[in-house]
């Protein structure tokens, strides 16, 4: 495998959460307009990019295929939560 292939293995493998993290962020910010974040949108964006990269690395360690159905369900649920978490502790 070369270069090219590796990157386009790589990049086909974050798509789903570069897509799901900063879009993430901003429907929030377009919802909940007057809640309070304890962080700005760049900020939250890459957490959540961070959040949805783990859990697809470990879906894919502990399945040992990338691409399964349940690791992209835990997947949201883990940007969900950790964007819930970000909005609630602006609020304090």
């Amino acid at each position: 495998m070369d270069f090219a292939d590796l990157f386009w293995h790589l990049a086909g493998f974050a798509a789903p959460a570069l897509v799901l993290g900063p879009a993430l962020a901003l429907i929030s910010k377009i919802f909940w307009r007057k809640t309070p974040s304890a962080l700005g949108l760049p900020a939250q964006a890459a957490i959540n990019f961070g959040v949805c990269l783990a859990v697809l690395v470990f879906g894919l360690v502990l399945t040992g295929r990338d691409g399964r159905v349940v690791t992209y369900g835990a997947m949201v649920l883990a940007a969900a939560a950790c964007q819930a978490w970000w909005l609630r502790r602006g609020r304090r």
